[in-house]
């Protein structure tokens, strides 16, 4: 049975990890700063604790083979484009994977997945809505348009480093806007797909919701279970990355919310208003992941977009009925 740490498992790609995992017969050890806010991950082991503290990235990382590393500081835009958390998310990021790669090393590790993100593609590249470029070649000369973006990109890096230096099995993915069910949906840190979701589900009939710059910023969106098949392909191959994994379905942010209005069979009034958006347009390019691995995503977006309604809507019905207090 191989034995697999999962570093961010209390978030949710992560927690949908270790759950895909199980079901192909590992052994599964998670670990993460916090529990997991909506289910708990059927993980064999379940540590919390804070993977910027070296000595506590040494324990988890004793007798595990593979690794998959998926924990940041992160957010939405609300959190990432803002400039207001520049520093934390940089330094809190790049320790936990400074840590990770040298207890990995230390440890004998064989495998460490890294999960990079589409922001690290240059702003200049993305300014078009409608013709954005992101393959994987045109990452440099480099430009992120958020510090997010290059602590990944030093990040790749750190891991390809390693890599040619200590001999460690590295597998880099570009995840462009994984969404689905079990995430967050509602605090400031929600993705578009779970805030949108959100404020329809919130908004009466003919009601208004509001969306951040003028609608028309575009983007793509993979649904996690997509994601996780991509991923498992790309760390059993024995090809390295960086490769994207995301969906080729551009949307504007508009589109997006109207197609949940439709899911929701909600007329809903879009009122767009100044607030942080990221880049103009972006889009997964997935020649690379095809031709290397034979993916590509294999359903549209709206049968995600069901799925995750559904469960946000949930979300949104339970909360109305909590006691004022316990809903803080």
């Amino acid at each position: 049975m191989k034995r697999v740490l999962v570093n961010g498992a209390g978030g949710f790609i992560g927690g949908h990890l270790v759950k895909r995992l199980k079901a192909e017969g590992c052994w599964v050890r998670g670990v993460d700063i916090k529990r997991h806010e909506y289910v708990t991950p059927p993980a064999d082991e379940f540590i919390v604790g804070d993977l910027r503290d070296p000595r506590f990235v040494e324990s988890v990382v004793d007798g595990v083979e593979d690794v998959y590393q998926l924990a940041a500081d992160m957010g939405g835009a609300g959190y990432i484009f803002t400039g207001e958390h520049d520093a934390v998310v940089m330094h809190n990021s790049a320790t936990i994977n400074l840590n990770t790669l040298e207890s990995a090393v230390k440890a004998g590790v064989k495998r460490i997945f890294y999960s990079s993100s589409a922001c690290i593609y240059p702003e200049y590249n993305q300014m078009d809505p409608d013709n954005p470029k992101c393959s994987e070649e045109s990452a440099y000369p480099a430009a992120p348009d958020s510090e997010y973006g290059w602590e990944k990109l030093f990040s790749e890096r750190l891991y390809l480093s390693y890599m040619r230096n200590y001999g460690i099995q590295v597998r880099v993915a570009r995840f462009h806007n994984i969404f689905g069910i079990e995430g967050t949906w509602t605090g400031g840190r929600e993705k578009a797909p779970a805030a949108l979701c959100r404020k329809v589900a919130e908004a009466p009939e003919g009601g208004t919701i509001e969306i951040w710059g003028d609608g028309k910023q575009t983007r793509s969106f993979l649904y996690i279970d997509e994601c996780l098949e991509a991923v498992r392909r790309l760390v059993e191959s024995d090809f390295t990355g960086p490769v994207n994994i995301g969906s080729e379905e551009m949307v504007s942010i508009n589109q997006l919310a109207r197609m949940i209005m439709e899911i929701a069979d909600k007329r809903v009034t879009i009122r767009n208003i100044p607030g942080p958006t990221g880049v103009r347009g972006r889009n997964s390019d997935n020649k690379l992941i095809q031709q290397r691995l034979g993916w590509a995503p294999s359903k549209p977006l709206r049968d995600g977009l069901e799925k995750t309604y559904r469960w946000i809507s949930a979300q949104v019905e339970a909360h109305k009925h909590e006691p004022a207090a316990a809903a803080h």
